[in-house]
C-alpha cells in the first residue's frame, strides 16, 4: 500500500509489521457532512498480537497480559484500534496506526523499578516540629482570650 508514512516504531528498533496489519474500512459517523454518507472513512486496524513474531517474546507476554486485563483484546489475542476523527480515510489510517503503536509501546514497557525507601534525617524532622510549634504559639497568641 503506497503513501503510508513509513514504519511505525513501537520502541527501539521494533516496528509494526505492515504485513500483519489487517485494515477494515466503514462509513464513519465522524465529520464530513454529506460526504460522510458516501465514503468509507472510518478505519479499524487489527493486529494479531498472540501470533506475531515481530515483538520480542518478553514484550509480547507482557502486552498480552496487560491488554487482556484492560479488556483490549478480542478473539484471543487480537488488538483492535479505531479511528474516525478525520474526514479523510488516509488521515484516519495514520491515526489508527500511531495509536496502535503507542498502545503496544505502553503495554510492552518494562514495569517501573520499585521505590527505595529513604529515611528522613532526624535534624530535618526536629526542625519541622519546632517550626510547627512556633506557628501554633503564634496562632494561639492571636485568639483574643486575655484581652480586656
Amino acid at each position: 500500500m503506497g503513501g503510508m508514512s513509513g514504519p511505525y516504531v513501537i520502541r527501539g528498533s521494533v516496528v509494526l509489521p505492515e504485513s500483519e496489519l489487517v485494515w477494515r474500512f466503514s462509513r464513519s459517523s465522524g465529520p464530513g457532512g454529506q460526504h460522510v454518507n458516501t465514503s468509507d472513512s472510518q478505519v479499524e486496524l487489527r493486529f494479531d498480537l498472540a501470533a506475531t513474531d515481530a515483538l520480542p517474546e518478553v514484550w509480547k507476554d507482557r502486552a498480552l497480559q496487560r491488554l487482556g486485563e484492560r479488556g483490549r483484546l478480542i478473539d484471543g489475542g487480537v488488538v483492535s484500534v479505531r479511528a474516525s476523527e478525520h474526514r479523510s480515510q488516509w488521515r484516519n489510517r495514520e491515526t489508527a496506526a500511531v495509536r496502535l503503536a503507542s498502545l503496544l509501546a505502553e503495554a510492552s514497557a518494562p514495569p517501573p523499578k520499585p521505590r527505595r525507601k529513604t529515611r528522613i534525617p532526624r535534624g530535618i524532622n526536629e526542625r519541622r516540629l519546632r517550626e510547627k510549634k512556633q506557628r501554633s504559639d503564634t496562632k494561639r497568641g492571636r485568639s483574643g482570650r486575655d484581652w480586656h
